[in-house]
């Protein structure tokens, strides 16, 4: 039903070039017109056997660079009639989420969230930077300015309900006090480990300069 839909979509297009473009008699007469004007004004067509579907245009869209529907605190999709759809870089978010803005929302909310899409654009928006310092965490070990720390927290990585330990390594920066996090495999043990695998396998005792 795809590929047909499709196909009505482009022959539509092939359609207007034959006609607005190369000037082509046709007999559709106002039957073209109305068509133009719907598939102008309005937005996706369902076409049926006895029944058309219309949907109306929205009032607002909203995506991000990669064309992700995405806002912050306001809808990403509004349509004339009051509906609106959240989303959060392609993530759809339901209204109590979307209508605040990422700064707003709370690191303890990730571990009642039971959607695990969801959840992930909670994660994603609040940062693991927050999340280290607002939530209880474990911490497994340090080496100097950089700790490993351990979550208790499904975050949809592993399968759904089974959750597991989500491993960060915190880093804090001695002239500033800024905390910067980044996630590391589940596997690492140390904090030089952690280190190793976030600079590409380069040992931390290698590093010439540290920032």
């Amino acid at each position: 039903m795809r590929s047909a839909k499709k196909h009505r979509k482009s022959f539509g297009s092939l359609l207007d070039f034959w006609i607005s473009v190369l000037n082509l008699p046709h007999s559709y007469g106002r039957n073209w017109i109305v068509f133009k004007s719907i598939v102008r004004d309005c937005g996706l067509i369902y076409p049926y056997e006895k029944v058309c579907i219309i949907c109306e245009k929205p009032i607002a869209l909203s995506a991000d660079s990669n064309y992700r529907l995405h806002a912050e605190g306001t809808p990403a999709v509004q349509f004339a009639g009051g509906v609106s759809i959240y989303a959060y870089h392609g993530v759809i978010l339901p209204e109590w989420y979307g209508s605040l803005h990422p700064h707003q929302w709370q690191s303890k909310g990730v571990l009642k969230e039971q959607n695990a899409e969801v959840r992930r654009g909670l994660i994603q928006g609040i940062t693991y930077d927050r999340i280290c310092q607002e939530l209880e965490v474990t911490e497994l070990d340090c080496w100097q300015e950089y700790t490993l720390l351990s979550i208790e927290f499904d975050d949809g990585f592993y399968q759904v309900g089974n959750a597991k330990p989500v491993y960060l390594l915190k880093m804090t920066c001695p002239r500033t006090g800024h905390i910067h996090a980044l996630r590391v495999p589940p596997d690492v043990r140390s904090a030089k480990e952690a280190i190793r695998w976030v600079n590409w396998d380069i040992d931390s005792e290698e590093f010439s300069v540290q920032t």
